[in-house]
């Protein structure tokens, strides 16, 4: 076995024949060995995977039948369906993974842009048509760590370069793409219908709507199967990429979270065909917050990382100004209070900038207004104070940035009544840390309120939590037996959210 481990070692079979269909591809590429060698070591590198060190005998071997370990398989994948604009899987190379298959990790799929509208098409139908609670939940396993952050980092791989256009078009074909082709109008109402739903997603909660967004998510895959122009694709897919998005982000509100660790990925693969950077980096913030909420402060601080290095030359003030308050979540809930605090800064410093942005802001960063800035450093401030036992120093902090995000949301009329709910528990909390119990029993009872309104299973669980800290710390207080009996008559626990 070679000392350097490049991830190529033999699994052959004793019976070791020439591997005929990847000397076919092989043949075909017009690389050499020595190139594909590179091109290999090249992949790896920015995959992180720094163990690989591939030459021209190893190529030589594969050639002859043997069957190298991950990566290699994968990264052989990617860069022949790239060089031939075709998805060319592992196996049509004669290769085995040692890894599960895409449809059972849900996350390590081809980076292709017809291999991404086929999984889109999918996975929106089977929710669609299966979308009881815990149902698609219980078919797909939540990846973390290793097995989530790798294939997210082929993000940053370019893709294949587009296909040259055909010097005498086939007039069958060209009265197909005629057909299919969607107007300038169509093309506005699809992007204004996400935009709508997006808005009714901050008012309502994720249950009351999750299931008209993923059938027209459906609805425009079926379109990006059509001959369409490149640059209605493009629009397209950057549709895909939102309403894949906001279907994870409410599947994630309702608690199915495998579900939404699944759209998410779908959607950065939809942003990536769409060559937008800036929604890209926004998928991955919300794959980050989702694993804050799961207990993984680490893949989260690894997926904003790779969000601000992916759209650091092209994002917004605004959206530099959310990445950054998504890595102070990340740091506070890893205990590292200085780290936190330097990103609580920057997002200030340079939310305050984006006034002197020249262009406008795409819709999906507008949520991130000064009520969210000042929810989210809040929100780091009371993580730390938890994860430091408790600490009255940081409460301290999270105070008066969480009770200006109330204020702000409160002013709204309703239009974010979610996050309104959600730093009305947020404030209860930091006055439980406080040990001011009175006052933070007043605030879950605004909250409790503010969550009739909304669809959330989030909501409703933390509030809940909240509670139970409630009644471990001051369970004999009036106001704490009073709040538990309220809590149970009118925000009682669901069966089922959709």
């Amino acid at each position: 076995m070679s000392g350097k481990g490049d991830g190529g070692t033999s699994t052959a079979s004793p019976e070791k024949r020439p591997n005929g269909l990847l000397a076919s591809w092989f043949v075909r590429s017009g690389w050499s060995k020595g190139e594909l060698a590179r091109q290999v070591n090249r992949r790896a590198r920015q995959l992180g995977a720094n163990h690989v060190s591939t030459d021209t005998s190893r190529v030589r071997r594969w050639l002859d039948g043997e069957n190298p370990r991950e990566p290699i398989p994968r990264i052989l994948s990617e860069l022949f369906s790239e060089r031939f604009g075709v998805v060319v899987s592992v196996e049509d190379l004669g290769l085995r993974t040692t890894r599960p298959a895409p449809s059972a990790t849900g996350v390590d799929l081809p980076w292709t842009g017809p291999q991404t509208v086929a999984l889109l098409s999918e996975f929106s139908r089977s929710d669609l048509m299966l979308a009881r609670r815990g149902f698609l939940g219980s078919s797909l396993a939540l990846s973390a760590g290793p097995s989530l952050i790798e294939p997210m980092q082929r993000w940053l791989v370019p893709g294949p370069p587009a296909p040259l256009p055909r010097s005498e078009p086939d007039p069958v074909s060209s009265a197909s793409r005629a057909r299919g082709r969607l107007s300038k109008p169509e093309l506005d109402l699809l992007e204004t219908t996400t935009t709508m739903f997006r808005q009714w997603d901050a008012q309502c909660g994720g249950g009351l709507r999750r299931k008209a967004v993923v059938g027209q998510l459906h609805e425009v895959t079926d379109l990006l199967q059509e001959p369409q122009p490149e640059t209605t694709t493009r629009r397209l897919f950057k549709v895909a990429a939102e309403l894949a998005e906001l279907a994870g982000w409410m599947s994630y509100d309702v608690g199915l979270q495998p579900t939404a660790q699944k759209y998410f990925v779908l959607a950065l693969h939809a942003a990536k065909e769409a060559g937008d950077r800036p929604l890209g980096s926004y998928v991955l913030s919300s794959m980050s917050r989702q694993m804050i909420h799961l207990g993984r402060p680490e893949d989260a601080l690894e997926l904003v990382h790779l969000a601000q290095y992916g759209s650091r030359d092209c994002a917004s003030p605004r959206t530099q100004s959310m990445l950054y308050a998504m890595e102070a979540r990340a740091y506070a809930n890893m205990g590292q209070p200085g780290r936190c605090k330097r990103a609580v800064r920057m997002a200030e410093d340079t939310f305050a900038e984006s006034g002197e942005w020249d262009e406008p802001d795409a819709d999906w960063i507008r949520f991130f207004s000064e009520a969210e800035l000042h929810a989210e450093n809040s929100h780091s401030y009371r993580d730390l104070a938890y994860v430091a036992g408790r600490s009255p120093t940081y409460a301290s902090l999270a105070e008066p940035l969480m009770r200006r995000a109330v204020e702000l949301f409160g002013q709204e009329g309703g239009e974010h009544q979610r996050s309104y709910a959600l730093n009305l528990i947020g404030m209860a909390t930091v006055h439980l840390l406080q040990r001011e119990p009175e006052q933070s029993t007043v605030l879950a009872t605004e909250a409790i309120k503010a969550a009739k309104k909304v669809r959330s299973e989030r909501v409703n669980t933390r509030i809940r939590k909240t509670v139970d800290t409630a009644v471990r710390d001051f369970g004999d207080l009036g106001e704490v037996v009073d709040l538990t009996e309220r809590l149970a008559i009118e925000l009682p626990e669901s069966a089922e959210a959709v």
